[in-house]
């Protein structure tokens, strides 16, 4: 009988994270496949949550309901930043990811919405939030 997932379970899979309006996040399809383990926060609660139970060899695909897997937007993280503050050597435009470190060392990046002379607008929700997510997933191995 095949392993299944559990809470706490280390497993190797293919996974591929899509909106509905085809914007694709991940696709290890294409690749190697990522190995995680439950619990660590490597996914979010809500894509661990439908993994719980999956088997070894088993392909699945999870449609999940806008803000669902990673909460609604927040207008409050949409936020001007002078130039002045973006990270050295940083080129910014329209689409480009920035990453940010914060003064107590946490990592963060937003998206360029705007380019103004002495400021950008940055996007600093993620990039499926609000947005309904397929989420795909093709268990190889548990452990």
């Amino acid at each position: 009988m095949a392993e299944t997932v559990q809470a706490d379970s280390f497993v190797t899979l293919h996974y591929r994270l899509s909106a509905d309006d085809g914007l694709e996040l991940m696709n290890t399809f294409r690749n190697a496949p990522g190995t995680l383990q439950m619990g660590s926060g490597q996914l979010a609660p809500s894509l661990e949550q439908r993994l719980i139970g999956v088997a070894e060899g088993e392909r699945r695909v999870f449609e999940l309901a806008a803000g669902e897997a990673f909460g609604a937007r927040v207008d409050q993280l949409v936020v001007w930043v002078p130039k002045s503050q973006l990270p050295p050597k940083t080129e910014a435009e329209v689409h480009a990811q920035i990453d940010f470190v914060s003064a107590n060392g946490q990592a963060y990046s937003g998206l360029v919405r705007e380019v103004h002379d002495d400021a950008v607008l940055m996007d600093f929700n993620h990039p499926l939030a609000g947005k309904s997510v397929r989420f795909e997933v093709e268990v190889i191995g548990v452990l």
